[in-house]
């Protein structure tokens, strides 16, 4: 698979100076922590559910995740369950079957994982993994021991995902003593856990909290505040951190505006786009456009996704900008090794070699997994390149 290789090979020469690699569920996790793209939730329970995973992969869905957790009813997990076997054998019998995204189930207990990975028998080849609930260590460390009792047993690598969503994250005296409990466990089983991902709607349902469409979950102060405590301590780039997800965005269509729209018309009027404009504020996606590049300013990297509509932007916004790996490209040359400031190639800005190398060595790693966009290539091109025709 690669991101936007649902689009036609010559588009893709169009848009990029550098196509997005091919990658596989088997290919280095450092690579797919960063390849996630927009993580597509659903409801384990949905009946056709095999027929749109297909689907979404030919829209250019990377990753999902197949909910047997708050999605359902309590009295609908075993139904879950049992789809989930039924529609697992389904794809592996299907011809193609290794071209679908990353698959991954999110459960409620630790015993469900060794259960699951049992029952699904041969079929589990096509499953990456478990989205593991309410982590913290006291309650995280049996998931993580279970998923590596699942892996011996299978022989097939299973990742971790922990979602930090757990009220003791969001309250002020316990929440550093949450965070080191948390980053014990996952340092303990650092080569399985692929990402952290953050449950925002847990951290307002906390106060009793929902934010407007109008809103990133950046304008909600104390969420704001969970968000930078959690990339402090556990999305550092000096080696032990990892990778941390963007918050989930709850709107598809908003019926009346409180505030101006967050989209500025000139790119959309360059690029000849304006009804791709309409469309987007229309559906609210001017404030998920502006959520994800300020979880991208805020260290993040992906996001939760719970509607189809919503991957495109996230994948385009992902994108690497010529001007961006121009900046590494300068930064990462051998002969910098020694420090020092330059000029950036497109005279704008200072390049300061030192400071900025872990910037660079992230950026070229999103390159890799996003591509490089040709140097007259903006979001809009790429958004209206991938929308289906």
């Amino acid at each position: 698979m690669r991101h936007f290789g649902h689009i036609a090979p010559e588009v893709r020469q169009r848009l990029f100076h550098q196509e997005p690699c091919e990658f596989t569920a088997d290919s280095p996790a450092r690579l797919l922590s960063v390849a996630l793209g927009a993580t597509l939730y659903s409801p384990a329970t949905r009946p056709r559910l095999a027929d749109d995973i297909v689907k979404q992969t030919g829209r250019g869905v990377v990753s999902m995740v197949l909910c047997l957790e708050d999605s359902i009813g309590d009295e609908d997990v075993a139904e879950g369950e049992e789809n989930l076997v039924r529609q697992f054998a389904d794809l592996a019998g299907r011809e193609g079957s290794g071209d679908l995204p990353l698959l991954f189930i999110r459960v409620r207990t630790p015993e469900q994982i060794p259960d699951l990975v049992r029952r699904l028998g041969p079929a589990v080849r096509l499953l990456s993994g478990f989205v593991l609930p309410k982590f913290t260590e006291e309650h995280g460390m049996p998931f993580l021991e279970a998923l590596a009792s699942a892996e011996t047993a299978s022989g097939r690598r299973l990742f971790a995902m922990p979602v930090l969503e757990s009220p003791e994250l969001m309250y002020r005296e316990s929440r550093v003593e949450t965070l080191e409990g948390v980053s014990r466990a996952v340092d303990k089983y650092r080569e399985r856990v692929l990402a952290l991902r953050l449950g925002v709607t847990d951290f307002c349902s906390s106060y009793g909290l929902r934010r407007a469409p109008d809103m990133t979950a950046y304008d909600v102060q104390i969420v704001a505040s969970v968000i930078a405590d959690v990339v402090n301590m556990l999305g550092r780039a000096d080696g032990t951190g990892f990778t941390v997800t963007g918050p989930v965005w709850e709107y598809f269509r908003v019926q009346e505006r409180m505030f101006k729209p967050q989209l500025r018309r000139s790119p959309f009027l360059e690029g000849q786009a304006e009804e791709l404009r309409e469309a987007l504020i229309e559906h609210s996606m001017d404030g998920l456009l502006r959520e994800i590049t300020m979880d991208h300013a805020n260290g993040l990297l992906g996001k939760t996704c719970i509607h189809p509509s919503h991957v495109l932007p996230v994948h385009a916004l992902s994108v690497v900008s010529h001007e961006e790996f121009s900046d590494a490209q300068d930064i990462l040359k051998p002969e910098r090794c020694g420090g020092g400031v330059l000029r950036s190639q497109y005279t704008n800005k200072m390049n300061e070699v030192k400071p900025h190398r872990a910037w660079a060595e992230r950026t070229m790693l999103r390159a890799e997994a996003f591509g490089v966009a040709n140097e007259d290539i903006g979001f809009v091109e790429l958004l209206a390149a991938g929308i289906p025709a």
